[in-house]
């Protein structure tokens, strides 16, 4: 699969520039790791220190799938684009997004390859509970996690299947006007490629 080739040579790259000893990562160990966070989530470990994942009264699976100390490693090297280039390539298109801009649009045709959405969708927006350092990050407080991520999703209303995402990134600059009709603009984007009245009627909903 194209997502996990493209996730396997980023951390390659990192690694080998940061270690002289780094043992490369391939797609079976990748997916242990992948499993690790979803399970680590399964658990409701958020706020967890990682270490006590692998400690006495941790859980017994972390450790019998990846050392603790083999999984702070690929945790450091994880990258998802190629930072040697991050900050000319910032400069040539503006994009916030650039750090995760290709894996991201290729998760995005991934889910449109996989679903054909069926009579009824819906476009509505959601907040990513976050507290890092990003460039895009919102306060909304009408939302439970109040400062997070913005991002649009279309799903089918049926399945609740999730068709389309795209990302709020805010002004272009601190002194960029405030963008006008930009639920039209964002209704448009996540429906291109669909046909019928669904898009005519999500429009109408968006330019109220």
């Amino acid at each position: 699969m194209l997502f996990e080739v493209f996730i396997l040579f980023h951390l390659y790259m990192q690694g080998q520039r940061v270690m002289q000893t780094w043992v490369p990562v391939d797609k079976v160990e990748m997916q242990a790791y992948f499993g690790l966070l979803l399970l680590a989530g399964v658990f409701k470990s958020r706020g967890e220190n990682t270490l006590s994942l692998w400690g006495i009264d941790g859980r017994d699976l972390f450790p019998a799938v990846m050392s603790r100390k083999r999984f702070i490693l690929i945790s450091r090297m994880l990258r998802f684009d190629d930072r040697e280039t991050r900050e000319a390539r910032f400069q040539q298109d503006h994009d916030k997004l650039g750090p995760i801009r290709e894996v991201w649009d290729i998760w995005v045709s991934a889910l449109q390859r996989m679903w054909a959405p069926r009579s009824e969708v819906c476009v509505d927006e959601m907040l990513i509970g976050f507290r890092g350092r990003c460039p895009f990050m919102q306060y909304m407080p009408s939302k439970p996690d109040r400062y997070g991520l913005k991002v649009w999703a279309l799903c089918e209303c049926e399945t609740s299947y999730c068709w389309n995402l795209q990302f709020y990134l805010g002004k272009p600059s601190p002194t960029a006007k405030r963008e006008e009709g930009l639920g039209k603009r964002v209704v448009m984007e996540l429906t291109e490629g669909l046909t019928g009245t669904v898009t005519t009627r999500a429009v109408k909903i968006a330019q109220k």
